[in-house]
């Protein structure tokens, strides 16, 4: 008996009156975007509609691509029940390490990810008639690069394939743009009313920092969820952004008389189906961004929104990959406040502020301008555009991100200098892994065999789950017997990994994945840093297929490759492999430094602490934080060490300013690990040269033999500088001094070898050897700044030139006489006139001024205190003196 569709519910869904726009548009243009709120069937009825198989239209291969696998296997049950049939029928599905699909299915939902796989292994997408890019708003790289390379087939291979970019909160006009002016498909929805109650924490909360959430903050989501409860009807579906959230707040909801789920992509399909079954017991559903689109969660009329959100970051420097905690977007909240509105009029319970609603981000971030690029920039040479310049994207990828990228590219073999894949490329490609861990499974097979150097890879592509630990090889061990959801994944994925790594056609189409799909959990589906597939080192790492593993196994004292290493030192190898600069050696209890030079710590109960080597699979580092944190490694050896990072060994002279002085040694390194070192008795003399200047630069000049003499003409030459220009020399910035080291420290320089030497060298004499000797001018130094100005008292005076303005501190008795102020180089001293004491008692420029009136003034202060000096009445014509009254009269 035929299958019989449920056409009541087929026809009750509201996209369907947009449908004869969606049509046209299609039949004119090839390309759309379609604007439908959640509830409305955009993701269901649109596809079957575009199949031909509700409505009676032509039969067409229809393929959705979701962003999460929970989104693809719960839109095709849901077709697949509209129709009336099971699923793998018409309506089918893959995602990593699942198909459900046969020869009749015509329409498929896959991943972004799967997606992209084919299109590289087909790029005319051979059988397909229409591509709908689902959730389109959410900007997954994976899913922005599949729409450039349809784009780009439409342009050049098949303008007849059709493409659809869908959401219910995209930005429209963008899209259009993209998609060749792709006209704007509306549709009204039917969704029931949604309130909106503001419930923001009583007191202040600590705003998200890296991974951290404040425990206030999660107290009060759980409190907020218990007020739904008690105030509203129905199930409750709460956004938090990652696993550990999750686990936090399901612990604090014990005693709530409803059933608590916790929904995630690391959750078992068991949970993840009973959340999407309707069910006789009120249930808190507690989820990541999984919930947010594609899917009805039946029964939910309250949602409580924590705002916050998981985003990539990368610190391309350090090589390490993190997941950051933020606020999720505009966007973001209208799809998750969507989720109540399904079925019944429901509520949505924001734990901020309306004023702080108004500051949030339209849209979410696009990860291609902070994500790690390794993958992207691969998949992108495949397709035969190394740069990405020819892609159709919403977003160019930043520049520095590629840069970086295309170094790790070069560095694993996976393309030559000139930005094309290599063979070697083209297989790691195929792998649906990141390049990172592709090499790591390459390297890794021939000396651990296939399945061993899988089974590890598994493990780096998705993060185990913390209470596995954070050893490596003890994670390994726990996956093996372990019973669990991800257990479960990981031997799925090992096996695809070891079929891959055997196969140089690469993954059979069925058995595919690709970016998206297996490089680790989505943004909103991680628990842990996301730190294995950070963006890496530009230094090569030796990229041989099979070189440092090879090795490895050669020396495996004649055992067999498969034997070769026990699990603690083969989970190490891979390890080491994929992340060769963070090999890390101790340098103190807990602590180690990195091969990049980046530190790195274990946390205080770890087993790993009194290792002596590490390979670091997973680490991060938060804001401002002067360590990285170590989240998974694998204990290793020297040897392993060596092997896996050779590319960053160095056996070098190194002489530098060290600690004050000079330091010259022979050191062999890792990177920035000190492996050996010893003292280097003949230095080359060039580069203590260039040490001693470090030292100079470091320290400052003040590393010389300053006498008072030399710190004098250093300022007499600054005045004339200052002043005259020309041939005199810039002698007031250090650094401009020592840029000219040759014209003015030589030989002296040339001749030292630590620090003491440099004090020995007299600044005075090599001053002398800038002044502009060869025009003439430095025979007039002493006319133009005279380092002392004889007064009528007959005393030479020392002028200080240090200042911006020459002074001449003299008493005022021995200027007794002079009419006008004494100028250097046409520039008017700035007079101190001191008391017989030696104490100021004026300041001028104006000699003449200062005798007509401001010398009234000092001496009606000073005659009283002084009363055994002379205090003429008219200093312009009295006779200047150094001495007493009393002196005079002799």
């Amino acid at each position: 008996m035929s299958p019989t569709p449920r056409t009541r519910d087929l026809d009750a869904l509201p996209v369907r009156e947009a449908l004869p726009a969606l049509t046209a548009a299609l039949d004119g243009h090839g390309t759309a975007v379609l604007c439908a709120p959640p509830g409305t069937g955009k993701t269901t009825l649109v596809p079957l509609v575009l199949a031909g198989l509700v409505g009676g239209g032509p039969r067409h291969r229809v393929v959705v691509a979701e962003p999460r696998r929970i989104a693809a296997r719960a839109a095709a049950r849901r077709m697949a029940w509209l129709l009336g049939e099971r699923v793998g029928a018409s309506v089918g599905f893959t995602v990593r390490g699942e198909r459900v699909a046969g020869p009749s299915t015509v329409v498929e939902v896959v991943t972004t990810g799967v997606l992209l796989q084919r299109l590289q292994r087909d790029q005319e997408l051979t059988g397909v008639d229409v591509v709908v890019l689902d959730e389109c708003h959410e900007r997954h790289l994976d899913a922005d690069t599949v729409a450039a390379f349809l784009l780009d087939v439409r342009e050049t291979l098949r303008p007849e394939l059709r493409l659809v970019a869908a959401s219910a909160t995209t930005d429209a006009a963008g899209w259009s743009r993209v998609l060749g002016g792709a006209p704007v498909v509306e549709a009204a929805g039917t969704a029931y009313p949604v309130e909106t109650v503001w419930a923001p924490p009583a007191r202040p909360v600590r705003p998200p920092h890296g991974m951290r959430v404040d425990p206030a903050q999660l107290t009060h989501v759980a409190s907020v969820v218990r007020r739904a409860l008690a105030e509203r009807s129905g199930d409750v579906l709460c956004f938090l952004p990652g696993v550990g959230e999750i686990a936090r707040v399901a612990g604090q909801l014990g005693g709530v008389d409803a059933e608590v789920l916790q929904v995630h992509g690391r959750a078992p399909a068991a949970v993840q189906d009973a959340a999407l079954t309707a069910s006789e017991h009120r249930r808190v559903i507690l989820a990541t961004a999984v919930a947010e689109s594609s899917l009805t969660v039946p029964g939910v009329r309250v949602v409580v929104d924590s705002g916050l959100a998981r985003e990539p970051r990368v610190d391309h420097a350090r090589g390490l990959g993190a997941l950051a905690t933020v606020r999720a977007s505009r966007a973001a909240g209208r799809q998750r406040a969507g989720r109540a509105g399904r079925e019944a009029p429901g509520a949505v319970y924001r734990c901020w502020t309306e004023a702080e609603d108004a500051r949030l981000p339209s849209y979410p971030a696009p990860e291609i301008r902070i994500a790690d690029l390794a993958q992207f920039a691969l998949q992108a040479a495949c397709w035969g555009d190394p740069d990405a310049a020819g892609l159709a994207l919403l977003d160019p990828p930043p520049a520095g991100a590629m840069a970086a990228a295309r170094e790790v590219l070069l560095a694993v073999g996976a393309v030559d200098p000139a930005g094309r894949p290599t063979p070697r490329g083209a297989r790691m490609a195929r792998l649906g892994l990141h390049p990172r861990l592709a090499r790591a499974l390459l390297d890794g097979a021939p000396a651990l065999g296939s399945r061993r150097a899988a089974e590890v890879v598994a493990l780096l592509s998705e993060e185990p789950p913390r209470e596995y630990g954070d050893d490596l090889a003890g994670a390994w061990r726990a996956a093996r017997r372990g019973g669990d959801a991800y257990a479960a994944r990981w031997r799925a994925e090992t096996g695809r990994l070891e079929r891959a790594a055997g196969d140089t056609a690469g993954p059979a189409p069925g058995d595919s994945a690709g970016p998206g799909d297996t490089a680790g959990p989505a943004p909103g589906d991680s628990a842990g840093s996301g730190g294995t597939a950070g963006s890496g080192s530009t230094a090569r790492y030796g990229s041989t297929a099979g070189g440092a593993a090879g090795r490895a196994a050669r020396g495996a004292a004649g055992r067999s490759a498969g034997a070769a290493l026990p699990d603690d030192a083969a989970a190490g190898l891979v390890a080491a492999l994929a992340f060769p600069e963070r090999v890390a050696r101790a340098r103190g209890e807990g602590a180690f430094l990195m091969a990049s030079g980046t530190g790195a710590e274990l946390g205080d109960g770890s087993g790993l602490r009194s290792a002596p080597w590490l390979a670091v699979a997973v680490a991060d580092r938060a804001p401002h934080s002067a360590s990285a944190r170590i989240r998974l490694a694998a204990v290793i050896d020297e040897d392993t060490a060596r092997l896996a990072a050779g590319h960053l060994h160095s056996d070098a002279e190194e002489v530098r300013w060290e600690d004050g002085d000079l330091v010259a040694r022979r050191a062999e390194r890792l990177g920035a690990v000190e492996l050996a070192v010893r003292p280097l008795r003949d230095p080359d003399p060039a580069l203590v040269r260039a040490a001693l200047l470090d030292g100079l630069r470091a320290e400052g000049l003040g590393l010389l033999r300053w006498s008072a003499d030399a710190q004098a003409l250093r300022a007499r030459l600054g005045f004339l500088h200052r002043t005259l220009g020309g041939g005199w020399p810039d002698v007031a910035d250090d650094a401009a001094l020592l840029d000219r080291s040759d014209d003015w420290l030589e030989p002296e320089l040339s001749r030292a070898r630590r620090r003491s030497d440099l004090g020995r060298v007299s600044a005075a004499q090599a001053l002398n050897r800038l002044l502009p000797w060869a025009t003439g001018e430095a025979s007039r130094l002493d006319e133009l700044a005279p380092e002392r100005i004889e007064v009528p008292s007959g005393s030479r005076v020392r002028v200080d030139y240090s200042g911006e303005q020459p002074v001449l501190a003299v008493k005022l008795q021995e200027l007794f006489g002079l009419a006008e102020t004494p100028r250097v180089a046409g520039v008017p001293v700035l007079v101190h006139l001191l008391s017989p004491a030696g104490r100021p008692a004026a300041v001028t420029a104006d000699l003449a001024s200062f005798w007509r009136g401001g010398y009234r003034a000092v001496r009606a202060e000073l005659r009283g205190r002084y009363p055994k000096h002379p205090w003429p009445e008219d200093p312009a014509t009295a006779e200047a003196t150094r001495y007493t009254s009393a002196r005079l009269k002799r």
